[in-house]
């Protein structure tokens, strides 16, 4: 989905619920960003590591090493992983690799505004984040404006050209 639309929100909302029920966790966010950094790849696994190990993980200089360092911690542990706001297909490949590495009972979560990210022949739920319909929009303005439901009296006429204005992001509608 397009960005603001609630795909990270969701994903946290995912995250909270379940964590505890694995063995180990990494919610990696703002992906797409942090990988374009200097040896950002790299820290992004070294991130993921140190996440599910519950430990400092340093000794990854490449991509190739901590590919294969992933490989051993995932393939033995029921594992959730979060990779928000992934762009490209080596950015992922990077961190979860070939999907049969992973135990039985892991999941992954990825985020994307690249619908063509995963193929076809991938075995992937996917799902699509949609924008807000006007209502919903005008609720959720409403509640971080107002505090309720609905807009103010004197103030729905503004709070509607607000809400056509913000095209039924959530993230614009909450700024």
């Amino acid at each position: 989905g397009m960005g603001g639309v609630g795909k990270t929100t969701i994903a946290k909302n995912v995250y909270n619920q379940n964590f505890y029920k694995f063995e180990g966790k990494s919610f990696l966010s703002n992906f797409r960003e942090r990988s374009k950094e200097f040896n950002g790849l790299v820290c992004l696994q070294r991130q993921l590591l140190s996440d599910i190990l519950k430990k400092t993980v340093d000794e990854i200089n490449d991509v190739d090493e901590g590919i294969l360092k992933i490989k051993d911690v995932i393939c033995c542990r029921r594992t959730l992983i979060v990779l928000d706001d992934v762009e490209e297909r080596d950015q992922f490949n990077a961190i979860v690799g070939m999907q049969n590495w992973l135990c039985k009972g892991s999941k992954i979560i990825v985020t994307t505004r690249n619908k063509g990210l995963l193929s076809a022949n991938d075995e992937w739920v996917k799902c699509k984040v949609e924008p807000l319909d006007n209502r919903k929009s005008l609720e959720l303005f409403s509640w971080h404006a107002f505090g309720q439901a609905d807009p103010v009296e004197g103030f729905v006429e503004d709070s509607w050209k607000i809400v056509n204005h913000c095209n039924g992001l959530p993230l614009a509608l909450q700024g």
